[in-house]
This record gives structure tokens, C-alpha cells and sequence, in this order.
């Protein structure tokens, strides 16, 4: 039975830089698989279990429509995301709420601030308060919700572990990862998130990445019509200027992150990216995955570097740029 991840057995992925200096130090555990599945590297731990959190979502996006949920293009994207609340995302995600016959009161994920800077200063401008449409995961409990109501069942406790639809998920998620989830929290929005490991994560994200729209089973055809669908619609999965919808626009690379310290990609080849600080912090991990991926060979360092060039990479003191965030793998 996999360890839940090990502090021991980390190894540093990336340091913060200042005037010269090593300030800060972010250890972790990475894998890279290749286009064939096989493991091309490996650094730290990656056969301990891990909380996956909001890189889970494919796979619950994917089993909302294996159960029936009618999304496609820019409702899959969002079905998929950790979106930034705007008024596009949050549009989309009322069109899934009424397909679904459901308010914003149905939906089980806690009233939030929009993640978006402007938009969340208009709604104070406007005397809003938070709202659960505008929490990050409400396009996830949408989906849920329309599954559900598709299916049959019932849209009470849809986010008990024992309910039909997280038994349907449990089920996809044990298929692609090729594991059984050594236990099962709640996650911030309140949904289930089974322990898996790091290497069954990135095991599950390489086969969604290199289905085919024309494979003789349904649940490949699905996963090939939702990664296609957030290449194509970027701004869905998490917001313009965002972290997963720069790397998506500038590289192509299929982009997740999750709270906690996680990313994984997948390249157009299937070369597939999997990353879990230990600290939980996120702000080196899509420099990391982006540096694992041109050390694979799959990304040009000029792509990489477009792509780090619009993320919050920058080390500032004073009005000047002192220092940087950077992989050291």
C-alpha cells in the first residue's frame, strides 16, 4: 500500500533567488512519463500517495459525461476548471445549472470572491458578497449536478462518498490511474478526493491525453473530446492571464493545477508531467513542469520561456526585479 507523501524522500525542485541569494527552497516529488506511458524520469517520491485536488477535475469532468452530462467545448472547459469567476466563466456555468433544471442553491461548493482581480473589485463597487457561482470549482458542480439529473439521481447529498455519481468517479478514477485510492478526504469545495499516487495521477492524465476521438470505447472517445476542448477554449480551464491558461495558450501543453503544491501537463506528444511541493505552495510549480517537459525534449526553451514570461515569476524589491523563482531540476 502506498505512504502518504514522505518529507525524507523529497528532493528540491526550485529556489527563490534574491540579489544572488537562495532565499527560499521548494523540495518535492516529480515524474515525467513518456509518450508510451513508460516512466522517463523520476525525482523525489512519486510512488507515495498524495490529495490530487484540483488536478482530479479531468477525471471527475470526464465521469460527469460517461454518466451522462451533456457538455462539449466551452462547457466541458469550464466542467474541468478552477475558473477565475468572471462574468464569461460564470455564464457558462448558469447555462449547465439550468440544462441541469438547477439554481446556484443547488450547488454544494461554499460561496466565494471571484478570483479575478477586476472582477471582484466591481462587485464591491456593486455592494455584492460572495456567491457560490463564483467559487473556482462551481463549473466541477455543475457537471455534477447535470450528471445527476441526467442520469436519475438524486441531486441530495450528490457530494456523499456513498452517492452513485462519486462511486462513478471513484470507478473512472481507478481505471485511469490503475489504482485503488488508499483513502478519500474532502476537498476545499467539499467534494471527495481519493489518495492516489503521484505516478497514478500522471498515469491517468497521459492515457486521457492520448486517447482518440475514434477509439472503440466511449470513456477514450470522452477524454480525447474534453482535452481537445480546453486546448481549444484556454480561458476556460482557469482565466485569462492565469498560470493554466497561459501555458495552454502560449505552448499547447494541457495544463491542471491543484491547491497544495500541484500541476500536471500533458504535451500534444502524450509526454506527461506530474508535480507535488512539499511546502503545498504553487508558485514553482509551472516553472518546474514546464522545465521537466523541455528537459523531455517536448518544449522548446523558447515556448518555455514565452510562457514564463507571463507568469508571476519575478522577484521583487523596491520598484526593481532582484531575483527570480526557478527550477533547479
Amino acid at each position: 500500500m502506498p505512504e502518504t507523501f514522505s518529507a525524507t524522500a523529497a528532493v528540491e525542485l526550485a529556489v527563490v533567488e534574491r540579489s544572488g541569494f537562495v532565499e527560499s527552497r521548494h523540495t518535492g516529488s516529480a515524474v515525467v512519463l513518456a509518450p508510451d506511458g513508460s516512466v522517463l524520469a523520476s525525482h523525489g517520491d512519486p510512488a507515495s500517495a498524495v490529495l490530487p485536488r484540483s488536478t482530479l477535475k479531468p477525471l471527475q469532468a470526464l465521469a460527469c459525461v460517461t454518466a451522462g452530462a451533456a457538455l462539449e467545448g466551452e462547457r466541458l472547459g469550464l466542467a474541468t476548471a478552477s475558473h477565475a469567476g468572471t462574468e464569461r466563466h460564470v455564464a457558462v456555468v448558469r447555462s449547465i445549472l439550468e440544462d441541469a433544471g438547477c439554481t446556484e442553491d443547488d450547488l454544494g461548493c461554499p460561496p466565494a470572491w471571484p478570483g479575478d482581480t477586476a472582477t471582484r473589485d466591481e462587485m464591491v463597487r456593486d455592494h455584492a458578497t460572495r456567491s457560490r457561482i463564483r467559487m473556482n470549482c462551481s463549473g466541477k458542480h455543475a457537471a455534477m449536478l447535470l450528471a445527476c439529473r441526467t442520469t436519475g439521481w438524486d441531486t441530495d447529498g450528490y457530494l456523499d462518498p456513498a452517492h452513485p455519481l462519486q462511486q462513478h468517479i471513484r470507478e473512472v478514477v481507478e481505471r485511469l490511474t490503475g489504482e485503488r485510492p488508499v483513502a478519500v478526504a474532502v476537498d476545499g469545495c467539499g467534494a471527495p478526493v481519493p489518495a492516489v499516487t503521484l505516478t497514478g495521477l500522471a498515469r491517468a492524465l497521459h492515457r486521457m491525453g492520448t486517447s482518440s476521438e475514434r477509439s472503440p470505447f466511449a470513456l477514450h472517445r470522452s477524454a480525447a473530446t474534453l482535452m481537445a476542448a480546453v486546448r481549444e477554449n484556454p480561458w476556460t480551464i482557469d482565466g485569462p492571464g492565469r498560470p493554466d491558461t497561459v501555458i495552454i495558450e502560449r505552448t499547447g501543453v494541457f495544463t491542471k493545477t491543484g491547491a497544495e503544491g500541484l500541476v500536471v501537463m500533458v504535451a500534444p506528444d502524450g509526454t506527461t508531467v506530474a508535480v507535488k511541493m512539499l511546502d503545498g505552495s504553487s508558485r514553482a510549480t509551472a516553472t518546474v513542469g514546464l522545465r521537466l517537459l523541455e528537459r523531455a525534449g517536448v518544449l522548446a526553451t523558447s515556448e518555455a520561456d514565452a510562457a514564463r514570461r507571463d507568469l508571476s515569476l519575478a522577484v521583487h524589491g523596491g520598484d526593481a526585479i532582484v531575483g527570480v523563482i526557478r527550477p533547479t531540476v
